[in-house]
Order: C-alpha cells, then structure tokens, then sequence
C-alpha cells in the first residue's frame, strides 16, 4: 500500500506523458533497468508505475484508486499477468488485461495503449508455461483495434535459437536484466516514437 500511496501522489503531480504499468518485470526498471529506462525514455516525461508481486487485480484496483487521478498520459505501456498464471485461467488473465485496457480508455480516452505479449519464463523450452503465455497472447493479440491500442510480441527476442531463456538476459528465466531491458527497450521505442515524437533533449 505504501507503493500504491507513492504513486498516486505522482500521478497527482502529473506531468507524466509516458506511463508504464506492471509487475516486478515493469518495476525492474527502477531497478536492473534504470540506466536503459533513463537513456532510452528520459526525454519523454517516463513514470513507472509498476510494482513486484502485482496480478492483473491488482493493477486493476490500483488504477482504480488513484494511480490514475491527476495524470493525464499520452502513452500506456500495459505487461501483466505473468502472476496470475498460478491461480487463474488462460482466459481469465486474457480478460483481466482487457478490463485494464478498458479502464485506461475510460479514464484517459486520448491516450495511445501499447499492449505487451507476456514475456516468456522458463528456462526451458518445454516448460509448461511456454504454451500457456502463447494462448494468452494470443488472445491478447485480438485487443489491437488498429487505432489506439497496439498488441506486440516481442518475447522470441529473449529466447536463443533453441528456445531457452539466456540467463544473461534473465538470470532467474524470469526478471530482465540490464540486457534484458535493453532487449525491452529497443522493441518498444519505434512505436514510441510514432506516437511521442523525437524525445526532448535535456
């Protein structure tokens, strides 16, 4: 709750044009990813409003409460649900992520949703989780309405070519590193760009 009071009390000073929300993934960016987070997203006014352990309830009843009060973003950066693969359907995240959606379009109708595939976890090509994170991608996939909001899938980028998740790109086949979050940033900046503009030096 103490995280949750953080970030209301940042939305409500505003002047945040870039919004990333998430688990600990998103929050890693304060984190193993905070040099990427500030080369590559710096001059577009970024906050992270990430947090670790979060499912997609959570971030749902964040924004709920608050998070998104005073804030008035031209971009969302949307990846959750990785959490919840141990207690909830394929379905059930799917439609978890299109009730977030949903409430970012009814609190911030003018803004642009990047919607992000769930990235892989596992070290392993055949983990068990590997199908289950396609399916929901999937589903996720349908969310692109071509306008504003965009799904995109980038998590092959993590992989080697046999299908194992590098650990020096995520040491526990999991969190990102700082090469990780490089991977993470150099997907997601052309998008980006189309929709900020070039970023504002400083």
């Amino acid at each position: 709750m103490k995280r949750h009071d953080d970030y209301v009390a940042l939305a409500k000073k505003g002047g945040v044009d870039l919004y990333f929300i998430g688990d600990s993934i998103t929050d890693g960016w304060h984190g193993g990813g905070k040099v990427v987070w500030e080369k590559e997203f710096g001059g577009w006014k970024p906050g992270n409003f990430g947090i670790g352990g979060d499912q997609t309830q959570h971030v749902l009843w964040r924004l709920k409460n608050g998070e998104l009060d005073g804030v008035s973003p031209k971009v969302f950066v949307i990846m959750i649900g990785t959490n919840n693969l141990g207690r909830h359907t394929n379905e059930e995240i799917a439609a978890a992520n299109a009730a977030i959606v949903k409430e970012l379009q009814a609190k911030a109708p003018q803004a642009k949703i990047l919607l992000l595939g769930v990235f892989p976890r596992g070290k392993e090509a055949a983990n068990p989780n590997r199908p289950r994170i396609k399916e929901i991608n999937a589903a996720l996939a349908k969310m692109d309405d071509g306008k504003n909001v965009k799904y995109l899938d980038f998590g092959q980028k993590f992989l080697a070519q046999d299908g194992t998740l590098p650990a020096d790109v995520m040491p526990d086949a999991l969190h990102p590193n700082e090469k990780g979050y490089q991977i993470w940033a150099d997907a997601i900046k052309p998008v980006l760009t189309e929709w900020l503009g070039a970023q504002a030096t400083k």
